[in-house]
């Protein structure tokens, strides 16, 4: 078997192991929606019309417009990895530790990051509705599940197609009630999808693979301040020791040549709605096979793997049908 019949026998199931595994798959666009582009770009399917006009009998219809047209935007990112099985390790079939590797990759690694980059991206985009909130009981995951739809409901959000990204902890507490009022509040929402926490961050930081691998929740970063006298409205900190920082209380004129907060920490997602056709996602994945013949750094099967990733896109007209709540640490 050769490298092209290997990489034309082995993408569709990564690509099957992607869709049953992703949390975020069911935003996928597909080829209604979503084209392929040039140069690491991506083409969306924008569709406006306006709204009615008053009926003349002499001059007819009103004339309104409908368009739909082909925004382009570009991916978020290009990830990849190299993955190795050693020519003495792999045994007389390739098939089966190349099914498990591949396999494992994508469920332990590449989903997860997807899932929690989409999130993330979806959580920071502009004129959504964000609401900050700690939830700790059914009562009151039910009164911030209540808020958000019925802010969809006044908005004219589809029901119908409302997912629910929400946190399995935040999930059971709802479960647990089992009462009229849970179900009939979760009854608003078309689908519910548990996802983990620690794929449900306002932001990630995704490492370059040079030092460190995969993501983490985004940290806040420092960097000294630039400000020759206190600004009102900025916190100002000293450096403790290394990562930890102390927020100055009364900041003097020396003061201000201490530290700023630059990046903000990221906050854990209680749960995030999105309706359907608001946003829209895509990932292609790609793999190269060489045999331990051809591996010039060892002796080794290798299977390259790479994606490009649209993390999310929401449309600007669509925003209303966006609604985030997170924790306020």
């Amino acid at each position: 078997m050769n490298n092209i019949e290997l990489s034309t026998i082995y993408l569709p199931i990564l690509d099957e192991v992607y869709k049953e595994g992703a949390k975020t798959s069911v935003l996928d666009g597909d080829e209604t929606t979503v084209r392929k582009g040039n140069n690491g770009e991506i083409k969306i399917a924008k569709l406006d019309m306006d709204a009615l006009g008053d009926f003349d009998r002499k001059s007819g219809y009103t004339k309104g417009s409908t368009s739909l047209t082909w925004e382009t935007v570009k991916y978020d990112k290009e990830r990849s990895q190299d993955l190795r099985i050693d020519r003495l390790d792999n045994g007389e079939t390739l098939a089966q530790p190349f099914a498990k590797l591949s396999s494992e990759f994508l469920k332990t690694k590449v989903i997860p990051e997807t899932d929690a980059a989409r999130i993330a991206k979806i959580c920071g985009t502009k004129d959504i509705t964000v609401k900050e909130e700690n939830i700790e009981t059914g009562a009151e995951l039910i009164i911030a599940l209540r808020a958000c739809a019925n802010k969809m409901d006044e908005d004219e959000v589809p029901m119908e197609s409302r997912i629910l990204f929400i946190t399995p902890t935040l999930i059971s507490l709802a479960d647990d009630m089992d009462t009229t009022k849970s179900r009939e509040v979760l009854k608003r929402f078309s689908q519910i999808i548990p996802v983990p926490q620690s794929r449900m961050y306002t932001s990630i930081t995704l490492h370059d693979g040079k030092n460190s691998y995969g993501y983490e929740k985004t940290k806040a970063a420092y960097t000294l301040s630039k400000d020759t006298s206190p600004q009102p409205g900025k916190t100002y900190y000293t450096k403790e020791s290394e990562g930890n920082y102390k927020a100055v209380s009364s900041p003097s004129g020396t003061q201000v040549e201490n530290y700023e907060m630059t990046t903000k920490p990221a906050k854990n997602v209680n749960f995030l709605c999105v309706e359907k056709s608001a946003a829209v996602t895509a990932m292609d994945q790609y793999i190269k096979y060489f045999s331990p013949d051809q591996d010039q750094d060892g002796d080794s099967h290798v299977f390259k793997y790479r994606n490009n990733n649209l993390y999310g896109h929401v449309y600007e007209n669509k925003t209303a049908g966006v609604y985030v709540s997170h924790k306020d640490n």
